[in-house]
């Protein structure tokens, strides 16, 4: 039984080990992508995850990840054939419902006493704002970056079942 989530893979970029023998990889989409590069190359965009969903309802039970990663789009808006877009995706509509949803079925699927590491861009949404859709605030975090936009950031599942309270707050 693997012990590891990561529920929006993409290219599998922040893994060091990308086929990681304890990591199960989903993302929504399963598809290849072959750019030009402005060097006359060729670039490869290949999103192979081993389950393919929705962050939003992921086919697991409950508790039954240690580890869980999040790493979603951060952009809301890209043109349809943008590398960008290949490479990330987008959020779609609203935003601060698709980020709670997911971060409630993170929740969800971790162990008692597990960890969610959050990845986070705040290009076009502040981690504030993040932070506040999801109704539970990290453990701690850490900016990184040339321009110190990213942020990664650390929860845990504490108390029988913080999703019910975090919904509860939410309303």
């Amino acid at each position: 039984m693997k012990k590891i989530l990561d529920v929006t893979c993409g290219m599998r970029g922040i893994w060091f080990n990308k086929n990681h023998p304890n990591a199960i990889y989903c993302d929504r989409r399963k598809e290849e992508h072959h750019i030009e590069t402005a060097k006359g190359g060729t670039k490869n965009i290949v999103i192979n995850p081993d389950v393919v969903c929705d962050f939003t309802d992921l086919p697991f039970n409950d508790n039954e990840f240690s580890l869980v990663v999040f790493d979603p789009p951060h952009l809301t808006s890209t043109g349809e054939d943008s590398l960008m877009n290949k490479l990330y995706t987008k959020l779609d509509g609203d935003w601060e419902k698709m980020l709670h949803d997911g971060f409630s079925e993170c929740m969800r699927v971790l162990k008692p006493d597990g960890v969610l590491i959050f990845k986070w861009s705040d290009i076009s949404i502040s981690t504030r704002q993040v932070i506040n859709a999801f109704g539970q605030e990290p453990l701690f975090g850490h900016r990184s970056g040339k321009k110190m936009n990213t942020h990664w950031l650390c929860f845990m599942k504490c108390g029988d079942n913080p999703v019910k309270e975090m919904v509860g707050e939410q309303g």
